[in-house]
């Protein structure tokens, strides 16, 4: 089936009118991907060592990397305000450890997440959280599927900006692009662009149904010349989710997409990140990719819901030289 009949904006990267020729002419200039090599970077970027000086600094940029998530059935007005609580002040009795990037939420908990961060902050702003300097992120476009006709899913992300949201995480329509129509999905995520307003897009390629590293450059590629400010792995709900070598090949496409278009486009690996150890590994691979203009919440961030405790409890250890008992920070 063809591109739904919906007007879509132009597009930032490709012109006013795109077509599929447009779109495959653009994607046949993404070069393939050398798996073995990528395999290779990705094993030896993994051993690299950070002294202990080090160490406590970059636990310190996880933490303000983190987007604090729960996107669970049983998600409840007070499971969100709880983890609002834990955004601010991740270790109540440490005021050193500083907040993280974002709490990240199904769009009807949005009022109850804005309305817990304003609360610890200095009021609201058009409806948007102020002072405490965690952002409210929410997932939209019928995540985690993404199947649905696109006038929902617009609907979906604009009542969530209105309701507060100043991030969205969409999904990309995986079935649209595995069959070979890429002009309805980059449509698509221009039309959430749009609808997002003043809110920044991450776009989800879930590349565990991707099935192949050219499969996730190419989505890469078109999602940011679709209007992305941030391409992330996973929904977290798809196996496999993030991994190094699929986390390497994105922050490639974003070197490139950047040389060639001037653009700085971020980055969020999502899903099975659950230690601090294996968060530094993905640091270095950012670092030595992209270098250090992207170490900022700005441009990387984690979907996190186990992440934040593991990496509290490594900065005990590297201050203390101890470990606290996992029972002494809160569940999420």
């Amino acid at each position: 089936m063809s591109s739904p009949a919906t007007t879509t904006p132009a597009s930032p990267i490709l012109g006013p009118s795109v077509t599929p020729r447009t779109i495959d002419s653009f994607l046949r200039a993404v070069p393939s991907v050398d798996e073995v090599g990528v395999a290779e970077r990705a094993g030896a970027l993994a051993t690299r060592s950070v002294k202990r000086e080090s160490k406590l600094a970059a636990l310190h940029l996880a933490i303000r990397m983190c987007d604090l998530t729960t996107l669970e059935g049983r998600d409840t007005p007070g499971k969100v305000i709880q983890l609002a609580s834990k955004a601010i002040r991740p270790d109540p009795t440490d005021p050193d450890i500083p907040s993280v990037a974002a709490l990240c939420v199904y769009p009807n908990m949005v009022p109850y997440a804005v309305e817990a961060l304003a609360g610890a902050g200095a009021g609201t702003a058009n409806g948007t959280a102020t002072g405490s300097g965690v952002a409210v992120a929410s997932v939209a476009t019928y995540f985690p599927s993404g199947q649905a006709p696109l006038d929902i899913k617009t609907g979906e992300v604009a009542w969530a900006v209105a309701a507060g949201a100043t991030e969205i995480d969409m999904v990309i329509n995986r079935g649209a692009f595995l069959s070979g129509d890429h002009l309805r999905v980059h449509d698509e995520i221009v039309a959430v662009k749009e609808a997002c307003g003043p809110a920044h897009l991450k776009v989800i390629l879930e590349t565990g149904e991707l099935s192949t590293f050219d499969n996730v450059r190419r989505a890469s590629m078109l999602a940011m010349a679709a209007g992305a400010d941030f391409i992330k792995t996973s929904t977290g709900k798809v196996k496999p989710a993030a991994t190094l070598p699929v986390t390497l090949v994105m922050l490639e496409a974003i070197r490139d997409f950047h040389a060639a278009s001037g653009t700085a486009v971020g980055m969020k690996p999502a899903g099975g990140i659950s230690t601090a150890k294996v968060a530094i590994r993905y640091l270095v691979l950012l670092a030595e990719t992209l270098g250090s203009d992207w170490l900022t919440p700005d441009r990387f961030r984690f979907g996190a819901s186990s992440l934040l405790n593991d990496l509290l409890m490594q900065i005990r250890w590297l201050r203390e030289n101890r470990y606290q008992s996992p029972d002494y920070f809160t569940r999420d």
